[in-house]
């Protein structure tokens, strides 16, 4: 039974699935967050400080709102790490998170794409989102298997020429 408005389900907690390259990457922007920028953004703030009338100072402002950014992104990289799973993708021949994925397009030009989570996705670099237009398409699939896609770009098509667990 609810008292007022409130669930007696537990909250399900939120895993967030990292490649350990990914999970490595995010601990150390958290250290160097902690060890190097809170220290710049403490001088900019003690410069600031020092210049004058801080009440009408734009630099003293501009440094509490660094220095607020800062924080947050540490709380929330704290956060991320604390209840992250490092996956170890077992190659089950299908296309999944976690999986690097060899394809070739109608006209034989070759891609690779590697298969993540939406937070650790960098399109330039090969690592897309299971969310992704490519990444749904892609997932399930096996070697062999000829996916069409639909992107703001157009309609492609892939021939997926090997799966493989991404290595970290």
């Amino acid at each position: 039974m609810s008292i007022g408005g409130q669930s007696d389900a537990k909250s399900e907690r939120k895993v967030y699935r990292l490649t350990p390259e990914g999970f490595a990457k995010k601990q150390e922007r958290l250290e160097y967050l902690r060890t190097v920028r809170r220290k710049e953004v403490a001088d900019y703030i003690h410069e600031a400080k020092e210049a004058g009338d801080i009440s009408e100072s734009s630099a003293y402002e501009d440094a509490k709102n660094t220095q607020a950014q800062v924080e947050g992104e540490i709380l929330q990289l704290e956060h991320l790490l604390s209840v992250a799973e490092v996956m170890t993708p077992e190659d089950t021949g299908e296309v999944s998170i976690g999986m690097r994925v060899e394809v070739e397009t109608e006209s034989g030009t070759k891609r690779v794409f590697n298969l993540v989570e939406t937070f650790e996705a960098d399109p330039k670099t090969g690592f897309i989102s299971g969310q992704s237009p490519v990444g749904k398409a892609l997932m399930g699939h096996k070697v062999g298997d000829e996916v069409t896609v639909t992107t703001p770009g157009g309609v492609t098509s892939y021939v997926i020429l090997s799966i493989s667990p991404m290595l970290g």
